[in-house]
Parts: C-alpha cells; sequence; structure tokens
C-alpha cells in the first residue's frame, strides 16, 4: 500500500558527487614530456610549453615549409620532420648548424639572403605532440600565446633560439621510438661514402635552391613601389 510521500532528505539523495580519481598534475604537458624523455631517450627542457634543446642529439634547419617539402627526398624515412605553421624544421646530424655557414660559401650561396636558418647548441625548438596512433585521441598541444611575425620577403631572418610561428608545432615525419636518432639523419660525414646515412651536401644545396626560389616568387608578387624599396 502506498502512503504519503516522504520528503526528500540529504541522506537520500546525496549533493557531493563520488570521488575521482586525481588528476594527473602535469596534464597533457606531462604526457608529451614522458613521451619524448622515457620512449625516444631525448632532453627536454623545464617549462611550459614544452621544448626540445638542439645540439644534443640533433641539430634543425628551418626553412619555408615550400621549400622543405621539395627537399624531403633528400631524407631518410627514419629521419624526423616537423612543421609549425608555414615554417619546416629537418633535422640533421648534431653539429650541422656550425657547419652551415661553409657550406653555404662552398655551394656559392653564401653571398645572397637565403630564408633558411640553423638551429644548434643552445637553441630550442617547440615539441612538436606525439603521433597518435589510429583509434586514439590526440594529446592536446600546450598554448600558444605568441602572435605570428609576418615573414617579409625583402628582410632577411634574424637569428633566433627557438621556432616561433602560427599554431602548434607537428609531427610530418615522426621519430621512431627504440631507433636511434643519428642513423637517419643527413651528415657531411656521409659525402662520397656508403655508410648509408644521407647526404647533408646534397640537402642544404637543395633547401638554399628552394628557398631562393620562394624568396623571388614573393618580391615578383609585391606591388612595384616596395619591389624597388628591396633593392
Amino acid at each position: 500500500m502506498f502512503g504519503a510521500s516522504q520528503p526528500v532528505t540529504a541522506s537520500s539523495t546525496p549533493l557531493v558527487p563520488l570521488p575521482r580519481r586525481p588528476l594527473d598534475p602535469a596534464g597533457a604537458s606531462g604526457q608529451v614530456r614522458r613521451w619524448y624523455e622515457n620512449e625516444l631517450g631525448w632532453p627536454t627542457v623545464p617549462g611550459d610549453p614544452l621544448r626540445l634543446p638542439a645540439g644534443v642529439l640533433w641539430d634543425a634547419l628551418d626553412v619555408p615549409a615550400e621549400a622543405g617539402h621539395a627537399a624531403l627526398r633528400h631524407l631518410a624515412p627514419g629521419s624526423p620532420v616537423a612543421l609549425h605553421g608555414d615554417r619546416m624544421l629537418l633535422l640533421v646530424a648534431a653539429g650541422s648548424a656550425e657547419e652551415l655557414p661553409g657550406l653555404l660559401e662552398w655551394l656559392d650561396w653564401g653571398a645572397l639572403s637565403l630564408d633558411l636558418v640553423a638551429i644548434g647548441t643552445g637553441g630550442l625548438m617547440d615539441a612538436p605532440s606525439p603521433p597518435v596512433p589510429r583509434g586514439e585521441r590526440a594529446v592536446p598541444p600546450a598554448r600558444d600565446s605568441r602572435a605570428a611575425a609576418p615573414c617579409e620577403a625583402d628582410v632577411p631572418p634574424a637569428p633566433r633560439d627557438r621556432v616561433g610561428s602560427q599554431g602548434a608545432a607537428v609531427w610530418l615525419r615522426p621519430p621512431e621510438p627504440g631507433c636511434e636518432v643519428e642513423a637517419p639523419l643527413p651528415t657531411l660525414s656521409a659525402l662520397g661514402g656508403g655508410g648509408g646515412a644521407p647526404d647533408l651536401v646534397r640537402l642544404v644545396n637543395t633547401l638554399a635552391t628552394q628557398c631562393h626560389r620562394v624568396r623571388l616568387r614573393r618580391v615578383c608578387a609585391q606591388p612595384p613601389a616596395k619591389r624597388a624599396q628591396g633593392r
């Protein structure tokens, strides 16, 4: 038999939700850091957003993405490549940044202003998010509040110790856990040899050629008055 309705009390309907598992205090940034340090064995730099130090296991060549795509054929399949906005970063052997100026002179590119930047010892690269296996959700990248700087064709690129442009960095060709990063990286020691490592000379020559073409197209696309100022 149904009686009169009973008043609802705090004991019958709890107002406090059930306890949840504690959140990872490091959050998504901590997951990314663990992937680099534990899975790859790469050093990272403390702080947020997460950055990777160049000059330890690799250096990086920072070029316009359009120029970088034309040079991918000179890389081994396992050679890591990252995208950051309209820029591409090609990882090369540690020490290559110091060799780049002399190499450009030897290839007769030294007298031209090229949008080709080498990031070596003391430089930092924003850490791209790890690749996501199929069926899993991506780890959200750390926010980057830096504004994008306009890229002017008639202004030579200023030296920089880290990468900064639009959006978050992502891997175009991610590094492979369990593989030594030095093995597939372009190096000068492979020039004329049969060691199987990609040739840094051919890579740099292609990048310089493509960077020069990109610059010429940008100059030609400018209004005549601005083009004359850049001469």
